[in-house]
This record gives C-alpha cells, structure tokens and sequence, in this order.
C-alpha cells in the first residue's frame, strides 16, 4: 500500500521534476550557492545531500556512475568528486544550508538561498 508516501511535486510531472533537480543541482555544485523559491531549494535538499554522501566514499568508478545517474555533466561530476566530496569528509550530513530571503517583487513568491556549508 502506498500510505504516508507524500512526494512533493511542484506542479510538474516526472520527467521535466526530474530535470529540474538535475540543472538545479548542477548550478549548486557549481556556484556554491543559488537563489530559488523555498519549495524547491526544500525539496532539493533531498537530491543533493545523497549525492554528496556517495561522493565523499567515491570508491572510484561505481560512484562516479551513481553520479552520473542524476548530474550529466562531466565539470559538475569532477567537481562533486574532489572538491566537494573531500570537503565533507569528516561530516555526518547537514552538508546544505536554507536561508530565507525576502519574497520575489512581481509575484511575492517566498525565496531563499541554498548553499553548501
């Protein structure tokens, strides 16, 4: 049965939710940080702090090609591997950070800034 099993959605469906979390993790682990609505940096968490759990054991190419699952591109996957992985080495989790910020101007849609620690 499929009791207590809330996905969060964003109004889309799967394939194009999917790409979202992938060019949205992207541009975190590529930049550091990014400005979006608060509903997606929340649910982005849940995509990004696995990702940074399976890069900091990188045991070579089966976590490359976990990677590879959910990001595309090479620069994005190098750097997730030796820099943000080896970041993280010593930490147990809690790799990203939600920080509110005052609500879009021309739709008064809640936003925040997600980063890495």
């Amino acid at each position: 049965m499929r009791h207590n099993k809330k996905k969060i959605t964003l109004g889309r469906e799967k394939k194009p939710r999917e790409a979202m979390f992938r060019n949205l993790a992207q541009s975190l682990i590529l930049h550091g940080n990014i400005r979006t609505t608060q509903a997606k940096a929340k649910a982005l968490r849940g995509v990004i702090e696995p990702l940074i759990t399976i890069a900091k054991k990188a045991d070579g190419l089966t976590a490359r090609r976990q990677i590879q699952a959910v990001l595309y591109t090479d620069e994005a996957i190098n750097k997730l591997v030796k820099e943000v992985g080896s970041k993280y080495k010593d930490r147990q989790g809690g790799y990203t950070r939600v920080i509110k910020l005052p609500p879009r101007k021309n739709d008064g849609a809640l936003m925040a800034r997600i980063e890495l620690v």
